[in-house]
Order: C-alpha cells, then sequence, then structure tokens
C-alpha cells in the first residue's frame, strides 16, 4: 500500500512535467528500488538518500522501500530528486507528518552527511510546478535568487535535510525566505560604437541589423573592426521584456549557466563560441536528453561566429534550420527536446587563409580562397539578410579628422524602428520585421508592383531565390523604419538587394 505522495518535476528541455513520487515500505527482502525511468543519476540517488537520511539522524528501514515516480512512461533522470526522494520514505515510514508537503515541490541534490547541493534548472521547474497548481517550493538555499523570480509560490530555502524535517515538525522559522531584490551593478558594457574607426558600411548595417533583427555577415582584411563591430550590437538592442528575460534565463538555467548574484537575464546574451566548437555545442546534444546548445543560450540576443570560414562546414550547416525557425529540436536516446533559438547570426571572417592586410598582397592560389570561402555555403548565405565588405584603414589621421555617432546615439534611432515595427506588426504577436513571415509581406502586406519590380528581375536572372526575395523585403521595410517612411520605397528595395551582393571575395 502507498504510504506516501510528494512532488517534484521532470525537465525536458526546458518544459517541466510535475511528477509525483510515491514511497512504499515493505513487502520483500531489505533493499531500495526505483520505478518509472530512471537515469544513471537518479538510480544512485537511492544510495545518496539512505546515507543522507542515515547522517541526518534518522533511521533507514530494514525492509524493501520501492520509489514509483509518475508518469511512469516518462524519462527522467539527474540528481534533483534526492530530496523529494527522502521525504517521501520518511513520511511513508511515519516520522515525519505528510500535511506540510501536500502542494509543495522539492528540488534538491543530498550530499551523503544531508547537505542539500544545486541543481540546474530551478526556474523552469517551478513555472512547470506553477503549472500544475503546487502552491509552495522548497529548494536548496544557493537557489533562492534564481527560484524567487517565479511569483505565486511560496519559495523556501533549505541548506540541509534536517532542516526540512524540523520545517515539517512545526517549526516554520528554521527555512529562509529569498532576501528582498537588491541592485546589482550593471555587467560589463559592450564597446561603443565610437571606438570604431571608418567602416561607414559596417556601421550602417549593423544598424539595419539592430533595428529589423537582420543576420549579418562582415567580410574583409583582418584588423579592420569586424570582430569590434560585432561586439557593439548587443548595445544597440532593447533590454528584453520581462517574458523575454523569464524564457532566456530558463534556458540558462537548464544550463547551468546563470549567475548567483544576478540570476535574471535582462539585457540580450552575448555568444561567441570559439570556432573548434562541435555540433553539439553550437546546437545542443549530449547522451540521454540533449542539452542547450551555444545557440539557444544565445535566444533573444546575439551569436557571433568569429573566423567563420575556420569553422566545419558540418557546424555551420546545423545552424539552417534555427536560422529559419527560431528553434532546434534535438532528437536523442531518451526523446526529442526542442529549445528556443530565436538569435542574430553575425558571421565574421577574412576573405582568405594567409589573410593579408591589403588584398592585393594576397599569395593563396585561387582554388585555395575558393576552397576556403565554400564552408560558408549558398544556402547558408540565403539566410543572411545583410553582407558587407570591410575595407582595410588607409589613413589613421584622416580618420581621427571627425568623432563618429556613439552608441546612444544609433540606439535611438534603432528603438524609433522597433517601435514603428512592433506597431505595424502588433495585432500578428511579432516583435521584429526579421520575425514576419514571408507569406505576409507577399499578402496582407504586399507592395505595389512597381516597388518591388527590382526584385522581379533579379528572380528572372536567377540572382535571387525566392527566401531571398522575402528577405529583401524584410529589409526594406526596417530601412523603411529608420527613415521614417509609411512603407518601402524602390530605393529601400535597391538598398535591400544590395546588401544581398553574393560576392564575398
Amino acid at each position: 500500500m502507498v504510504l506516501s505522495r510528494i512532488w517534484s518535476v521532470a525537465l525536458s528541455g526546458v518544459d517541466g512535467i510535475a511528477v509525483e513520487i510515491e514511497a512504499d515500505i515493505g513487502g520483500g527482502r531489505p533493499r531500495t528500488q526505483i520505478v518509472g525511468l530512471p537515469d544513471a543519476a537518479l538510480n544512485e540517488a537511492k544510495d545518496r538518500v539512505r546515507a543522507a537520511v542515515r547522517n541526518s539522524d534518522l533511521q533507514w528501514p530494514d525492509q524493501l522501500v520501492t520509489f514509483a515516480l509518475s508518469p511512469a512512461a516518462l524519462p527522467k533522470g539527474g540528481s534533483g530528486y534526492d530530496l523529494a526522494l527522502a521525504v517521501s520514505m520518511l513520511v511513508a515510514d511515519h516520522k515525519i507528518p505528510p500535511d506540510p508537503f501536500a502542494d509543495t515541490v522539492l528540488l534538491g541534490e543530498l550530499a551523503l552527511d544531508g547537505r542539500l547541493r544545486m541543481v540546474k534548472g530551478v526556474l523552469p521547474c517551478l513555472l512547470a510546478a506553477r503549472r500544475a497548481g503546487l502552491t509552495r517550493a522548497i529548494v536548496p538555499t544557493p537557489a533562492l535568487p534564481e527560484a524567487s523570480l517565479v511569483s505565486g509560490l511560496d519559495v523556501l530555502g533549505a541548506a540541509t535535510l534536517t532542516e526540512v524535517v524540523t520545517w515539517s515538525r512545526g517549526d516554520i522559522e528554521v527555512l529562509r525566505h529569498p532576501d528582498p531584490p537588491v541592485a546589482t551593478p550593471p555587467p560589463t558594457d559592450p564597446p561603443d560604437l565610437v571606438d570604431v574607426l571608418g567602416q561607414p558600411e559596417g556601421r550602417w548595417a549593423l544598424e539595419v541589423a539592430a533595428a529589423g533583427g537582420h543576420h549579418v555577415l562582415l567580410a574583409g582584411p583582418p584588423g579592420t573592426g569586424k570582430t569590434m563591430l560585432a561586439r557593439c550590437l548587443p548595445g544597440l538592442l532593447p533590454p528584453l521584456s520581462t517574458e523575454q528575460a523569464l524564457e532566456v534565463t530558463a534556458v540558462h538555467s537548464v544550463a547551468g549557466a546563470l549567475s548567483a548574484d544576478s540570476p535574471l537575464v535582462t539585457i540580450p546574451p552575448f555568444i561567441a563560441p570559439h570556432h573548434t566548437s562541435s555540433v553539439a555545442a553550437l546546437v545542443g546534444g549530449g547522451v540521454g536528453l540533449a542539452k542547450p546548445g551555444a545557440i539557444s543560450k544565445a535566444h533573444f540576443g546575439v551569436l557571433l561566429l568569429d573566423e567563420a570560414a575556420e569553422f566545419a562546414s558540418s557546424r555551420l550547416e546545423a545552424l539552417r534550420t534555427a536560422l529559419e525557425e527560431g528553434e532546434i529540436r534535438l532528437a536523442r536516446r531518451d526523446g526529442v527536446v526542442t529549445y528556443p533559438a530565436r538569435f542574430q547570426l553575425v558571421l565574421a571572417t577574412n576573405v582568405c587563409p594567409c589573410a593579408p592586410p591589403r588584398e592585393a598582397d594576397c599569395v593563396c592560389p585561387p582554388q585555395t580562397r575558393r576552397r576556403y570561402l565554400a564552408r560558408l555555403s549558398g544556402p547558408l548565405l540565403d539566410r543572411v539578410d545583410l553582407r558587407v565588405r570591410m575595407r582595410p584603414i588607409t589613413a589613421l589621421s584622416h580618420a581621427l579628422d571627425t568623432t563618429p555617432e556613439n552608441t546612444a546615439t544609433v540606439r535611438a534611432r534603432v528603438t524609433e524602428a522597433r517601435a514603428r515595427a512592433a506597431k505595424r506588426w502588433s495585432a500578428q504577436g511579432w516583435r521584429t520585421n526579421a520575425e514576419t513571415p514571408g507569406p505576409a509581406l507577399r499578402r496582407e502586406f504586399a507592395l505595389p508592383r512597381p516597388v518591388t519590380s527590382l526584385l522581379d528581375r533579379a528572380l528572372t536572372s536567377g540572382a535571387l531565390t525566392a527566401r531571398g526575395a522575402d528577405r529583401c523585403l524584410r529589409v526594406a521595410w526596417t530601412l523603411a523604419d529608420l527613415a521614417g517612411a509609411p512603407s518601402p520605397t524602390p530605393d529601400h528595395v535597391a538598398s535591400a538587394l544590395n546588401f544581398r551582393d553574393r560576392k564575398v571575395a
């Protein structure tokens, strides 16, 4: 007969499912078993939990202890169930009363001496618990700042299993409540555009990208400011909304990348993986259920692939689906998980392996240059809206004669352009021009034929694909927003088409 029911949460990607943990004592020779598709880490929990209970001055039953985790067909993994398993056994053994845990979700890994350790994914777990109707959560004390981000839950923090037992017996002061939020110093500011010398085409492309959420390719000699321009992009983007911040924070929580001091991610993340990163590191992967990769950590932010032509082709091609759909679906042994991945891609690359300061000094044979840039395939480049050739700085003294615009000035224009786009697409729920589907641009918001005639000629001549035409329309709307125009003009369409010049080298 089942004697106790305690709640925990199973994570599948950034989605959580409430798990009911039942404990039964007796009916066989002394041992402990867990049923309900546990993975290796969860199956080892029976040894951790037994030692933690014994070292907390409590007794483990000298009988068969069976834990059942429901839904039984859902794979479950990780060490976050330890606290719930221990409490479930203690309730079943009549060591503690069941009433305090009726609507309480328990999360935390147990050390052998009964201490509670931090686990990943606390935020999405508690969001799932709230959806399931649970009203209270007990988490490890270090997880309190992250847990406090979930409204509608009474969050308590415990340092040891003993504190949870004492709390259940009526000492409600033993567990900790989250501290009031305190102002945290802002993260390191991105580089300011005022520090970028020259490169008017690159600066303009960056402004257009920030205003419309477009992807960018920066190609040119080394030392011309490609990486520095890319690192300026987050400073042009608006802060995340509350909904976006929670979504991004949930991904970083699952990845274990949250800061203990300021767990809520409020600014667009900037992720720049090394060119030796694997496919799993870029898009996500792992054994069992896949973990989030760099593209998901960059959700609602910027993903910079510096030295893009040095990335293996398989890494770059793995990005194509996410660039179109804004999410990534990863199938592994224990199931399919979906992670959000609506990021802005910035590709920065030299145009040949030798990369001289002046392209006229290149010593690479033509086939070497073609092989180098062939890693940026046609289908990948077709998804990049803005392609810019960076020019070498030829006169430093002339560059210092005029002061370029700083980030704050450009950000003000970007904010106004984004506000125009958000107002236009508000009824459909789209936030930026880059999110607008192609069918909507061709039907509900179709432009007159004289405006799009240049695109028709490009399609007829084969210079543009149908996908490329849709992306040109999105860029044209962004250019119109920056100019304060009610809709794109033929000049805006021509400028958008000029950004898609395929010739990189």
